[in-house]
Parts: C-alpha cells; structure tokens; sequence
C-alpha cells in the first residue's frame, strides 16, 4: 500500500474531486493549500508515479488605464467619425471635435486611424474632414476591447491564445497603440495517471509526519518514536521577488565601471544651462533650428543666468561673427550676448564637458559624463523628451581620430560588442567628424550608436585651447533597448513591475 503524507493526500483527493485533472489555481481555491505546497506535493506524486505534472505557457492580455478608457467611451477614430457622419458627411475639424468632445490628446490619433483605416480625410489647407466611407458598425480591434472590458467585469484572466485568429491580430494593433498589458506566464497542470487511479481504488494510508523537531519532542524522548519529513531540497518553494537595482541603472553603472578601467573620471554639469554653454561656446550659431523653442526647453523664470569672463565671451562672439584668430569666416551675423544669457534645460551633456574643458586647459584630460538631457519631443516609442547621455573627451598631445577609432572599439568591445564600423558624417562642432555602428547578432542588423569627431578651432581656440581635443556621444537609451531587447523605449521609464522582475541581472 502506497503511503503519503497529509499535504499530499489533500492534494491528491482534490484533483480527484476535480475530474483527475486540475490546475494549480483550481486546487488551491479547492483546498485552501498554498501553491508551494501544492506543488512539492505533486512532485512527490510525479515521483511516486500517481501524478503528472504538464506545464503550458500562456500569453495573458488585460486593457491598461488608456485601453479601460476607450473600451468605455469609444476608440478616437470611432468617436470622432460617428461625429462626422451625424454633422452631414463634411465639416470643420474644430467642429466635428467639439461634437465628438474629443480630448485635444487623442486628435491627433483620431486623424492618423481616420486615414488609416480609409474612413475620412482631412485637409490642412481648408482645415474640414471629409467622409470617405461609413465603417462598420464595430471593428476588431474595437470588439477585442469589449470582449477584454467584459472579462475584466468578470474579473477573468484573458488568455491571448484562447481568442480567435482574428481577435489575435487584433491583439498585435492595441499593443501598438501602447493599450494593452501583455504578460507571460506558465499554467501548471496536474494529472492523476492510471497507476494512481488504481491506487486511489485499493487505498492509501496517509502517514501523520512531524516537519519541525521541538524542544518538547527532545526533552519528552518523543522523537524516537516520531516520523520526520524528509525535505526534498529541490522542490521549488515561493515565488520571492527580492530588491533589485533598475535595469537602466544597471547598465549605466556597467558603463561607468567601463570607462574607470579605461583611465576615464567622471564629470558632472547642471542640467539648467545658459545657451552660451549649451551652443554659442560649441560655434552653434543663434539662429540654428535647433534652438528653436520647438526643439528646446527654454526657462520661463527665471529666464537669464550669468556669463563666463569677459575676454572668453568676446573670442566666443568674434568667432561666430568673422572667425576670429580660427582661420575661420565665422557665420557672418551680430551675435547677441543677451541670446546667449538665456536659460535652458541641457540638450545634451557636451555643454558640461565644454565647461570642464574651459578650466581645465592644459593635457592630459581624459573625461567621461552619463548623465540627463532634455529635448522638446513628442513621446513615442523611440523618443522620449527626457533621456541620458553618454559622452566622453580626451584631450593631449598629438592625438588623432584613429586614437579616438581605437578607444571606441575597445569601450564596445568590453559591453561585448565585437563588430564596429566608422564611416564619415557631419556634426556642427567637429571635424573630421564620423559615425559609428555596431553589429548586434541577435537583431541580425547594424545599430548607429555614436557620433564622434575632434573639436573644431572655433570650438577650442576661444577657449584658450592649444591641444587636440577627441570627442564622442549619443544616447544611452538606444543601448540599452539593444542590450534588452526591446522595441519601444517607454517601457523603460512605465515602472512595469512585471517586467523589471523578468528582466534578468545586466552584466
């Protein structure tokens, strides 16, 4: 006769109850046994040929705060045509807005899923929307958000490949549209096998076993004549989720370590900024686009800082106007100091090594900085307005691009990247200038990751710098989306529990 402990007949009985085949999640709210338990319980019954354990992985599928608000009030697109075609077919797009009472952040979505899907068009020049054709009265990405709005009232898990084929296309658009929370997970089942059928009709004697030797049972001489369990070291326990370090931290602090054992210190700026430092001390000249308030975050109060000396102001302003002593024609206009007073958010950490470079004139220099930029962008799966920098300037005697080509090399090498390419570019404060891309196996693609080059006359010589002057940076999100694998660089910053717990430790 078979025996088994306690926990083990309650599990097995339970699935018996249960139609010889049950999950864990069904035996748990039938038992009231935890899954741990549970589970050790079915490795001995696997063990013991009773039981098998099948494992099954699963894709589960919920709405997110913005998918809960369009399965409630309507997708854009449907909200704002069914406007269209009550208000005649043809009209103003401020009208058909207000009628829709569309929110002013999803307008611009209305419009791309309008033309998208051929139901309307608008015009830019006359500011109208016209009807190309009446849709259907639901569509399936619409009715994929009822069916999960449904279940989520029913307080059910959606299980993407439950779904039909068309609901799963439909799957793969909401998550484009950032409206969905997709999660993997894996769905145990246990199941009784004929040998433990067999067993079940002949009997089995349950064994009453201690777990924990007790002071009482020692002292009483008890634990002679009591059973201990056996523990099965290998069983798997709980599920722990213990502190970890952010996996965007994680990959900045490698960089750093990176850059120490390359002889590098680090360097820090303010992220406010005069655009003296940010562009006018880089020979930006005042009237370039990209300080235009559409690419840049201006301050609105206070809006003005302070200047550096005098004398490197005036070589800073004659370099622009005529070059100066650079061999230079400069850029040819009046520049204006008050321009330069102007207050910004950093749009990118070259203005906190040009500071450093300013009191730090005299080789050799051999500096890096990580750090927070700031751009005037909109927010979509490959831009944020909010990111990091990394950079990194040498400057000595002597040294030349090909310096600069091997220094790269052996910082992508040691982030185990093993194949780079240079080829020649432009960028507006060095020269020569190129750009750099590295092979990532797993994408099976070339990757531009930095830009480089060697500081510019105009760049050095207002400054006071007699020394060439190697120069490289880029964005740090880029890398580490490679790094991780992933396509959509919002993640990184939604504190996705889910998925920083799943995220392995960055080596």
């Amino acid at each position: 006769m078979v025996e088994l402990r306690e926990k083990e007949y309650t599990t097995l009985l339970t699935i018996e109850k249960l139609g010889g085949n049950a999950s864990v999640e069904e035996i748990m709210k039938q038992s009231g046994l935890p899954d741990a338990t549970i589970m050790r319980a079915a490795l001995t019954l696997q063990k013991e040929k009773l039981g098998e354990i099948h494992e099954e992985k699963q894709t589960t599928v919920r709405l997110n705060e913005e998918g809960r608000f369009h399965a409630k009030k309507g997708l854009p697109e449907r909200r704002l045509i069914n406007s269209l075609i009550k208000l005649g077919g043809k009209t103003s797009l401020k009208k058909a807005v207000e009628d829709a009472k569309l929110e002013k952040k999803f307008v611009p979505i209305a419009l791309g899923w309008l033309r998208r899907k051929n139901w309307a068009i608008p015009d830019t020049k006359t500011s109208t929307l016209q009807l190309l054709e009446t849709p259907e009265k639901e569509g399936t990405d619409e009715r994929l958000l009822r069916v999960l709005m449904e279940k989520k009232v029913l307080g059910r898990q959606t299980v993407a490949e439950d779904l039909s084929l068309e609901l799963q296309s439909a799957v793969k658009i909401l998550k484009k549209r950032q409206l969905l929370e997709i999660n993997q997970k894996t769905r145990r089942t246990i199941e009784i096998t004929e040998a433990g059928w067999k067993k079940i009709r002949k009997g089995i004697r349950v064994t009453n076993e201690v777990t924990q030797l007790t002071p009482e049972l020692i002292i009483t001489g008890k634990w002679r004549k009591t059973k201990l369990t056996k523990f099965d070291v290998t069983a798997p326990g709980p599920v722990v989720y213990p502190a970890k370090v952010h996996p965007v931290q994680q990959i900045i602090q490698t960089v750093k370590e990176i850059f120490a054992e390359m002889g590098f210190t680090e360097i820090r700026g303010p992220i406010v900024e005069t655009t003296f430092w940010n562009f006018d001390a880089l020979f930006q000249p005042q009237d370039h686009p990209a300080r235009e308030m559409h690419d840049t975050f201006y301050l609105g109060y206070p809006k003005t800082g302070k200047l550096p000396k005098k004398s490197t102001v005036n070589n800073v302003a004659k370099t622009h106007e005529n070059g100066w002593k650079t061999s230079s024609k400069g850029w040819q206009y009046s520049w204006s100091s008050k321009e330069a007073k102007k207050l910004v958010l950093r749009t990118h950490t070259t203005a906190t090594t040009i500071r450093y470079l300013a009191e730090h004139k005299e080789p050799p220099v051999k500096v890096f900085s990580v750090d927070r930029v700031f751009r005037n962008e909109k927010m979509d799966y490959k831009s944020l307005a909010e990111f990091h920098q990394i950079e990194g300037i040498i400057m000595d005697n002597n040294v030349t691009l090909r310096d600069l080509i091997g220094t790269l090399k052996k910082f992508y090498l040691k982030l185990g990247l093993k194949k780079v390419r240079f080829w020649p570019s432009y960028f507006p404060y060095t020269e020569p200038s190129a750009q750099s891309t590295v092979y990532i196996p797993e994408f099976k693609k070339w990757f531009e990751l930095c830009g480089m080059g060697m500081f510019r006359p105009e760049v050095l010589a207002p400054l006071g710098i007699k020394y060439p002057v190697l120069a490289w940076g880029g964005g740090l999100e880029r890398l580490i989306m490679l790094k991780l694998g992933l396509d959509d660089i919002r993640l990184l910053y939604k504190n996705n529990l889910n998925w920083i717990r799943r995220t392995p430790t960055c080596q």
